[in-house]
Formats: C-alpha cells, structure tokens, sequence
C-alpha cells in the first residue's frame, strides 16, 4: 500500500519542489494549490499524512486542520510562512502535529514527514489493536494468531477501526472515509457492514454508540463488547 500524502500548498514553486522531494522519498503525493479543492480531497481521500499552509485561497490551513482533526487521528504537519506564536499556538491547539515555518529544508522535511509517519503506525506493516492485527500491504488479518477473510470493504472499514481502537470513530467520518464525500445512500451500508465484520469476528470488539458511531475495543478476555 503506498504512503499517500496531501501537499496543500498554494506557492506553485514551493507545492512543484515538495511533491518532486516527497515522491523521491517513495510516498504518493496528492499536490493541491486551494482550500476548497483540499476539502474535497479530505473528505474523499484516505491519507496517511497531510502538510498545509496555512494562508490560502478558499478554505485556510486552520479551518482545513480542523476538518482533517474531525475526520480522525491523520498526522498533520503545517508548512507555512507565518511564523510568529498566535498562529502556532492556534495550530497546536487544533492538535497539528508539527510545525515548520517557511522557507524550510526540504531534506529537514522529509525527515520530519518520515518522523510523523513511523510515530503514526503508517509506516509499520501491521496495525494492532489488541488480539487484531492487520497488515494493509496484503489485507492479510489475524486475531489471536488465527487468520480471517474480509472482502477488501470490509478490511478497509475494519482498518479504520483499529487505526482510532479505543476511540469513536463516528457514522459521518466512516461515510466519507470509506465510500467518500459524494456517496449518496445513507447509514444503512455502514450498518450492513459492520454487521459482516462482526460475524467474521471470533469476538464482537466493536461497539455501537448509538447515533453516534463505532468504537473498536479489545479487552483480551474473550467476552463480547456490549
């Protein structure tokens, strides 16, 4: 599975020379020049990583940081010229991940993405949330050791699961994840699904939170999640 990061950067040499320094690195690069295209993409896109600038036509890296926070836990780096201590404190506030102020080295840049990404998990390859670990490069999944069959849906909704185990991951946030922004059906698929994923389990450890969303908990006992 490849690295995919969104690069919104609105400096045409500055978005040209950081998506050439990150495909060098090996990742995939999603280059985006405005706030609202980048929405889009955020709400359409699976990313493991995303940088932005903060000063942007459309939507501004702060707002756009605050989405990418509401869709789950996606590292974020922001790239940005301002540098003075409202602006990073805001940043951090919205839980950015890391902050490098412009111009910056774009080696330094691609250490720090790597950084971000292996305390991520993305860089691993397996993610494990108790008895379940996953390895996204096959959809290959076992639990305690034995292995499971998911349909690549199902693997893509059960990974999301476990990259956020321990928190609610909510109904909008698995619509726009999984199926994308523009999907036009409604909860029901999510439902479905879930339900697949629980007959597939040995262990129900996915709890619904009513009208809310899923959490994926593994207490190790072998008892079934309410």
């Amino acid at each position: 599975m490849d690295i995919k990061i969104l690069v919104v950067e609105d400096d045409e040499h500055i978005l040209k020379v950081t998506t050439l320094f990150l495909e060098n690195a090996g990742y995939a690069v999603d280059p985006c020049a405005d706030g609202d295209a980048a929405l889009i993409k955020i709400y359409d896109n699976n990313y493991q990583l995303v940088i932005l600038d903060i000063m942007l036509p459309g939507t501004n890296g702060h707002k756009l940081l605050k989405e990418v926070r509401r869709q789950g836990d996606t590292p974020v780096l922001m790239m940005t010229a301002l540098g003075d201590d409202e602006n990073q404190l805001k940043a951090f506030i919205h839980e950015a991940d890391d902050y490098v102020v412009k111009p910056c080295s774009m080696l330094v840049l691609v250490k720090r993405v790597e950084a971000l990404l292996r305390r991520s998990g993305a860089l691993k390859k397996s993610i494990k949330a108790g008895r379940l670990e996953l390895f996204p490069e096959t959809q290959q999944a076992l639990f305690a050791g034995t292995e499971l069959s998911f349909a690549p849906r199902e693997f893509e909704l059960l990974a999301l699961l476990v990259r956020n185990a321990g928190k609610i991951v909510t109904q909008e946030t698995l619509i726009a994840r999984i199926w994308g922004y523009e999907f036009s059906g409604n909860e029901a698929i999510i439902h479905a699904n879930i339900k697949k994923l629980r007959a597939k389990l040995p262990v129900n450890i996915i709890r619904t939170i009513k009208g809310v969303g899923y959490c994926l908990e593994d207490r190790g006992d072998g008892e079934d999640e309410d």
